[in-house]
């Protein structure tokens, strides 16, 4: 197999993407794997390189086909005389960080790159009237084939969310039976097909505190969950529930799973980042394109100081290479 191209978007330009980034790509043994190409402006590449002291070789680029297999190319998008402020929110910086990501994303719709790694937008900076998303899983799932499954994946631990970001007053109004089951479906599918698990065990957590305690405390999940969990049952899928998230994992069930599904965020990500904070990756699943992204987000409170931490980044890549050869 010929070396897998990975398209880089480059976050919002006053966060940590473009130092993560940076001191990734130091390390020469990655491209032995991968031939990665940055969608950024050539200047505001050029001053974080400055002002973090990275010796790293850039190949700047207007044509892929001039990319260099062992450097990390920057195919160059306009900066709109853009000046890096770092830790400041501001609608210039969200919009060259739509501009990196729509290129990418163009660029892996003309398979031009085979993956997509993105880097932490600012999700207020972003909005605009091409913009109007909670965060990258939405946009994504708007321009390619498929139903979105957010999936946050790290060695130990895998936990896939049946509604990501919306407010908690909605949630309740966004799970439904078919959604239930479609999520266990997509999860089922792609711990198979993207992580080569022959037959997975999957839990579910409940949706209310100690699931209802029955129906003291709300009968979602006796009327919504339990059904759901018998009827995929019927198709083969080994799927238990649900639990109650409270104690689940501290008691260490999840040890026992190959991928848990929380109903909404902060049940799924609270206990993932308490575990796995720095290391995980968020993988979109269910999509006809492989994209992940680090864990964290812009960081602007450590912005432009050179103490970001590159792990979760690095991690990304190593994921995005193994689901696109699991899935190839």
């Amino acid at each position: 197999m010929n070396k897998i191209k990975i398209g880089l978007s480059m976050g919002d330009p006053n966060g940590v993407g473009l130092e993560i980034i940076l001191t990734v790509f130091e390390d020469k043994a990655l491209y032995k794997l991968i031939t990665p190409i940055l969608f950024a402006p050539k200047n505001t590449v050029e001053f974080q390189k400055k002002h973090f002291k990275k010796q790293i070789k850039l190949n700047f680029v207007n044509d892929i086909n001039h990319i260099n297999e062992g450097l990390l190319n920057v195919f160059e998008i306009p900066d709109h005389n853009f000046k890096t402020n770092f830790g400041v929110q501001c609608k210039k910086a969200g919009s060259l960080s739509l501009d990196s990501l729509s290129k990418s994303v163009e660029a892996i719709k003309n398979q031009v790159v085979d993956v997509l790694v993105t880097a932490p937008i600012n999700k207020k900076s972003i909005q605009s009237d091409k913009f109007k998303f909670p965060g990258h899983t939405d946009y994504l799932n708007k321009n390619f084939d498929g139903q979105k499954l957010m999936f946050m994946i790290s060695d130990e631990l895998k936990i896939a969310l049946v509604t990501d970001h919306i407010p908690i007053d909605k949630i309740s109004s966004m799970v439904s039976k078919d959604i239930i089951i479609s999520k266990i479906n997509q999860v089922q599918t792609s711990l198979k097909n993207d992580f080569g698990i022959v037959e997975p065990k999957i839990a579910i957590l409940g949706m209310n505190p100690h699931c209802g305690d029955d129906g003291v405390i709300g009968n979602e999940d006796d009327t919504i969950i339990k059904p759901c969990i018998c009827e995929t049952r019927k198709n083969k899928i080994n799927v238990d529930g649900p639990f109650a998230a409270d104690s689940f994992f501290g008691a260490e069930k999840h040890k026992k799973y190959d991928a848990i599904i929380a109903i909404y965020h902060d049940q799924g990500l609270i206990p993932f980042k308490t575990l796995s904070f720095g290391k995980g990756v968020n993988f979109t699943g269910g999509l006809n394109l492989v994209r992940t992204s680090p864990d964290h987000g812009t960081a602007f409170d450590i912005a432009g100081q050179g103490v970001a931490c590159p792990t979760s980044y690095k991690s990304a890549i190593l994921e995005s290479i193994k689901i696109y050869k699991n899935r190839n």
